[in-house]
């Protein structure tokens, strides 16, 4: 796959990351900032923070969430709108 996801990587990250053995530690963290920004109470407690710590600055921290909540409240907008693209809608 594309960037050197294979299917297993993408099963995996789509699945319990605690059981996800093929993706590396710091993409597991990411998933699950992800996992958590999209939540219905998108609260980062010490212990995710503490994840975040090992495998990012504080810098990557910000830059990360900040990418995550603009592509998570795209979505949410265009569903809102029910905004469709082009490519998706029949005829």
């Amino acid at each position: 796959m594309r960037n050197g996801l294979t299917d297993d990587d993408v099963t995996a990250a789509l699945g319990d990351l605690d059981a996800a053995t093929t993706l590396p530690p710091a993409t597991i963290a990411a998933l699950r900032l992800a996992d958590r920004l999209t939540d219905v109470n998108p609260v980062v407690d010490a212990a995710l923070y503490a994840e975040l710590r090992r495998h990012f600055s504080e810098g990557q921290i910000l830059t990360l969430g900040a990418a995550l909540s603009v592509a998570s409240g795209w979505q949410r907008f265009i569903e809102a709108f029910g905004i469709r693209p082009d490519g998706w809608t029949p005829g």
